[in-house]
């Protein structure tokens, strides 16, 4: 298990995280968003989404749950799981035909999805610090590990 934290000054900084982190994912990856609402997932989501090609806007999947990304070579699926009942709904929607090998999965509120979503590479909480944030990422993984360690050489 590997740590990180960094002070993000403002949004476009948490957006720049989210894009160097998108540029040392080699395959897929599960990222765990964690933090108040408002504490900035959907922003650093953007940043990786964005880091991975597309062009267009990054919105919540609040009310559809997951929004896809279709880029070249790769998917992305953000997930906001706040609204939902009961896990199991994961399961009538096909939330395993998601999590492959060339997949990266950004899921807000993993919590409310237990045991139906897969461990995450990467844990990462983001908090309030006054007008700033503060982002803690753990490894949970070896893919985490070596994400974790690609990053902090950049």
């Amino acid at each position: 298990m590997t740590q990180y934290s960094e002070i993000l000054q403002n949004e476009q900084a948490t957006v720049e995280f989210g894009k160097r982190i998108s540029k040392q994912i080699e395959q897929g990856a599960v990222i765990f968003l964690q933090g108040d609402l408002g504490a900035g997932k959907t922003t650093f989501t953007r940043g990786v989404i964005q880091g991975l090609g597309h062009q267009g806007n990054v919105k919540s999947p609040t009310y559809t749950l997951v929004e896809p990304y279709e880029l070249v070579g790769v998917s992305a699926y953000h997930f906001d799981l706040y609204r939902l009942a009961d896990p199991e709904e994961l399961e009538f929607m096909g939330i395993r035909d998601y999590f492959n090998a060339n997949a990266v999965c950004l899921i807000e509120w993993p919590e409310k999805g237990e045991g139906f979503i897969p461990e995450p590479d990467l844990d990462i909480t983001l908090e309030y610090l006054n007008e700033q944030r503060q982002i803690s990422c753990v490894s949970r993984s070896e893919k985490g590990v070596n994400l974790l360690q690609k990053i902090t050489k950049v």
